[in-house]
């Protein structure tokens, strides 16, 4: 009988052994198929929902995100079923104390996924210094700027999939400081270098992100050499669509037309929303129509698009009459359904409000772009989410994720605008 007893417990060490050891072959493989995870892998993937993302809370961005609070908005967006973030500059601390965050998330919850597309900001010569900006001469900054990138993206490959160089630092109405394809050239050359070599992740993808007119879906102007050279070095295009700005500077889509005029309000919005969408997608068709010319079949994304929900100036009540919640809302949905439908990526513009960007002007539409607000309230395109519960024990600043105007939607109709008429004398006054 012991001698039974010795060989039962020998088969239940073995049986324990084999299944531990399996036990760590599958979370092992699971790990590996974790690292293993490209951008060709998670771009235009559905599944993978990507943001623009900035955690700044105050009026100035002196003040830097915390760990703590990174970790909060990580755990928000995770809960949204964002996968991948877009940021803008490693010159300020946030960039690296978000892949600091987003590993330690990591550690403690090996299921956590979040992934970067790091942006490296390119100048021209004399940038935001007061003096006259030299278009044909970058900035001596940029070199520290890429070398920064460099070392995160090395730092933190597990979670660095994309590196863009500049934003929006090509297209000439940038006037403050824009620089010629060239220059964006050199440094996508570098960055394609560094992999060659191994210095860099060979799976790293490389891009700029800047707009449609930049990559050549409007003024033939910018058709260069360079762009075309630009186009074929890159490993995907990024490209930006705003048909809410374009309802001031290119209000024809925009306004009511006279075949519309006695549609009801609800139906001139919808009119007008479904319009915007085209706007975007006739942009996005533009660039892929482009670089097509040009012999190149490489992924089009959207790096940036959004619709703010508050402006006292060119997109509110005395201007194209675009922003407030409810359309914000909407274009949000038709985006997410088109982009995702169609395999396209969607950094939507952007996850919170961020009221550094016009410090001095508290409605300005730049500081409300956002799908959560200062407040911690989540706006109408994401009740549903509140709704769902997808936000229980989840906090921003210590407060609950709550709805903004109480989720009353007929006190939210109350602050929606109706596009002006085309045939209407509209005089825009700010």
């Amino acid at each position: 009988m012991k001698t039974n007893k010795n060989i039962i417990g020998i088969i239940s060490i073995l049986i324990l052994a084999f299944g531990c050891v399996n036990g760590t072959k599958k979370e092992s493989e699971n790990v590996r198929k974790v690292k293993d995870i490209t951008a060709a892998d998670i771009l235009g993937n559905p599944e993978y929902l990507a943001i623009s993302y900035g955690g700044y809370r105050q009026k100035t961005r002196d003040i830097q995100p915390t760990i703590a609070e990174l970790k909060e908005d990580m755990k928000i967006l995770s809960a949204m079923g964002i996968k991948i973030l877009r940021t803008y500059n490693v010159q300020l601390q946030q960039a690296p104390n978000l892949l600091k965050a987003i590993s330690e998330l990591k550690a403690e919850d090996s299921s956590f996924e979040m992934y970067v597309m790091l942006g490296a900001w390119i100048d021209c010569q004399n940038a935001w210094t007061g003096m006259v900006p030299n278009h044909e001469v970058e900035s001596e900054q940029n070199a520290g700027e890429i070398d920064r990138a460099v070392a995160l993206a090395k730092a933190y490959p597990d979670i660095v999939k994309i590196i863009a160089v500049g934003n929006e630092a090509m297209v000439r109405w940038a006037t403050s400081y824009f620089v010629r394809p060239n220059v964006i050239l050199k440094w996508v050359n570098h960055l394609q270098e560094l992999k060659k070599k191994g210095d860099l992740p060979k799976d790293l993808w490389v891009t700029c992100s800047d707009d449609f007119s930049s990559w050549g879906g409007g003024d033939a102007s910018y058709h260069t050499e360079d762009l075309e050279q630009l186009i074929k070095t890159v490993d995907y295009i990024s490209m930006h669509t705003y048909p809410m700005h374009n309802s001031h500077y290119n209000p024809n889509f925009w306004l009511v037309p006279e075949d519309e005029v006695e549609l009801t309000d609800a139906e001139k919005i919808e009119s007008a929303m479904q319009r915007a969408l085209e706007f975007s997608i006739r942009q996005h068709d533009s660039v892929t129509n482009y670089i097509k010319s040009l012999g190149v079949d490489k992924p089009v994304h959207i790096g940036e698009t959004g619709w703010a929900t508050v402006s006292n100036g060119h997109y509110g009540v005395n201007g194209s009459r675009a922003c407030d919640e409810y359309k914000s809302g909407r274009y949000y949905e038709l985006i997410r359904e088109w982009s995702n439908k169609n395999n396209i990526s969607c950094f939507y513009f952007e996850a919170f409000d961020e009221q550094w960007k016009d410090a001095a002007n508290d409605l300005g539409s730049e500081n409300h772009f956002g799908l959560i607000n200062l407040k911690g309230e989540a706006k109408y395109a994401l009740w549903n989410l509140v709704d769902n519960g997808i936000f229980k024990g989840l906090t921003r600043d210590g407060k609950p994720i709550t709805k903004t105007y109480g989720g009353d939607k007929e006190t939210l109709m109350k602050d929606v605008l109706v596009p002006p008429i085309k045939r209407e004398e509209v005089t825009f006054n700010y």
